[in-house]
């Protein structure tokens, strides 16, 4: 009961300062007298202007988290440097978010593309292409999930993102790509 007043009052304050920090044209002060009600006349639940429920609830730490992980679901290309098939620690959060996802729905599969850029030759490519994937594959078996949610396929140098050969397009052709 205490509770329920002291956020009441909260969101008073809060709404106070808000308004306060605000300006308003002559057109809006107009619009507010035209309309035949003073604040306290209001039927909306605010008190001239002034929302009188419950304060917005904060989330919980596991809700901030969720919330964290679904934005950084939203990117599913993982960079590798040149010749290389180690997952660099740049990508560990989003590698984390995108293992709590397919944990939690142990009925979604995820294909990992591997991916390189031009130079070597094809058969090179092909295989270093598979190394980047299963690396994504393992560190993702690593946070729980299981093997049989996980796919890996090797485009090597098919399937560039990026026309060119500049270092730019090469660094964003080494990449694994999580294609739910």
């Amino acid at each position: 009961m205490q509770l329920n007043k002291f956020l009441k009052t909260l969101a008073v304050l809060v709404s106070v300062a808000t308004l306060a920090a605000c300006s308003s044209s002559p057109d809006e002060d107009m619009d507010s007298s035209s309309s035949g009600r003073t604040g306290s006349e209001q039927t909306d639940g605010t008190r001239g202007g002034v929302t009188t429920g419950a304060a917005d609830r904060m989330q919980s730490p596991e809700e901030q988290r969720q919330q964290r992980y679904a934005e950084l679901r939203q990117e599913h290309i993982i960079y590798f440097d040149f010749d290389e098939s180690t997952v660099r620690g740049e990508f560990a959060e989003l590698l984390t978010a995108h293992a709590d996802y397919l944990a939690r729905n142990p009925s979604v599969t995820v294909v990992i593309e591997g991916h390189t850029d031009e130079r070597g030759t094809p058969e090179y490519n092909i295989a270093l292409g598979e190394r980047r994937g299963n690396s994504v594959a393992t560190y993702l078996r690593n946070l729980g999930v299981l093997s049989s949610q996980i796919e890996v396929v090797s485009f090597g140098e098919e399937k560039p993102l990026a026309r060119g050969s500049s270092e730019r397009a090469w660094s964003q052709n080494r990449r694994a790509v999580l294609v739910y």
